[in-house]
């Protein structure tokens, strides 16, 4: 089959090869690629990241690709929920279904997390292997009345913003809400939070994506390069934001995500890191301690949750679909993850279309 592998980090080779189409395990399922989504987390993959936090134990050359869908086309002996032609997608985080945290359904935080693409080849192929597919929440079952592309478009980006302002930032009607960074993070999440009848202002340096960001749901902007973006938020929200999220992972915008904040309010950091940082950023904690201010992580979604999502696609709420802007080939898609360095991408999600 032919796949893009990364070949070495940080920053080494990646390329569209023929390579061996994956095995099928007693346990697991083989999928033929539809959809796959180009996400910045590629970029961080490409650039060696993360290993600092032990999250993603790196081997090379790896298929990376977390954000697909696609049909079942063979499933493993064992194999007793999952048959050949269900459309279903390989969720981003695989648990191993027994330890204290899957038994809770936090498959997302297991003990033995593997991350697709990452700890196993992933999606930028035109086949890929998902393992233990009968464990709860290793494989997700795509409505017949959901496309492909809106299936791949609820990936990695869409749902871990959809958990983060739900779940972790707790947004409710009326919320007052920052979102800091109009990549695919940031605009998922402010995709959602105005669907959830919240005041958005989103907040980036490139007026492209602000435009962007307003058509998909954002009530106002903010230009990082040409004002002071903390001062512009809190005087956009009367005083500040009651949730802000930092979606891009440098330091000056986990800084300000935690600044723009009123009282009581909630920052939840989605970005992760690069080398740069390491993980290692300076916070206003004295603030954090005088206005009793909540800060959240937020890694991914739980599998329970994606019914909820689902659900709030199907029914017009929430519209991933909208966030589509362009279809590459795979023999497109190098450029496009090298391209990041730069964030020489343009504004919306850029689907990889078999």
């Amino acid at each position: 089959m032919k796949a893009l592998q990364i070949h070495s980090a940080p920053r080494g080779k990646v390329s569209v090869d023929t390579v061996p189409d994956p095995k099928c395990t007693d346990d697991g399922v083989v999928v033929k690629v539809a959809a796959n989504g180009v996400c910045r987390s590629d970029w961080h993959e490409y650039n060696g990241d993360w290993g600092w936090i032990g999250l993603v134990p790196y081997k090379w050359p790896i298929i990376p690709g977390h954000e697909g869908c696609g049909t079942v086309v063979e499933v493993g002996k064992n194999v007793k929920k999952w048959k050949v032609g269900d459309r279903v997608i390989p969720p981003v985080t695989y648990g191993c279904g027994v330890c204290p945290r899957c038994v809770l359904t936090l498959h997302n935080m297991c003990e033995k997390l593997r991350v697709i693409g990452y700890s196993f080849d992933g999606l930028y192929a035109e086949y890929v292997h998902g393992p233990d597919a009968d464990f709860p929440g290793n494989l997700i079952k795509i409505p017949d009345s959901m496309s492909f592309e809106t299936a791949a478009a609820l990936g990695c980006r869409f749902q871990t913003s959809y958990h983060g302002m739900i779940t972790q930032g707790g947004i409710k009607p009326g919320d007052k809400v920052a979102v800091w960074g109009c990549g695919g993070i940031g605009l998922s999440a402010i995709n959602v939070a105005s669907a959830m009848g919240c005041y958005v202002v989103a907040i980036d340096i490139q007026d492209e994506k602000l435009e962007f960001a307003k058509k998909i749901g954002a009530h106002d902007v903010v230009n990082a390069k040409k004002t002071n973006a903390v001062q512009a938020v809190k005087d956009l929200t009367w005083g500040g934001a009651n949730v802000s999220l930092d979606a891009l992972g440098i330091a000056e915008t986990m800084v300000n995500n935690i600044l723009c904040l009123t009282n009581k309010g909630r920052a939840v950091q989605i970005g992760l890191s690069t080398r740069e940082e390491q993980g290692q950023v300076a916070i206003p904690i004295d603030l954090v301690t005088a206005l009793e201010l909540e800060l959240h992580g937020s890694l991914t979604m739980p599998f329970p949750q994606y019914d909820q999502m689902i659900k709030a696609c199907l029914n017009g709420q929430v519209h991933p679909e909208k966030l589509v802007t362009k279809r590459i080939k795979l023999e497109d898609a190098p450029a496009r993850i090298v391209a990041m360095t730069d964030f020489g991408t343009g504004p919306g999600f850029e689907l990889v279309v078999f």
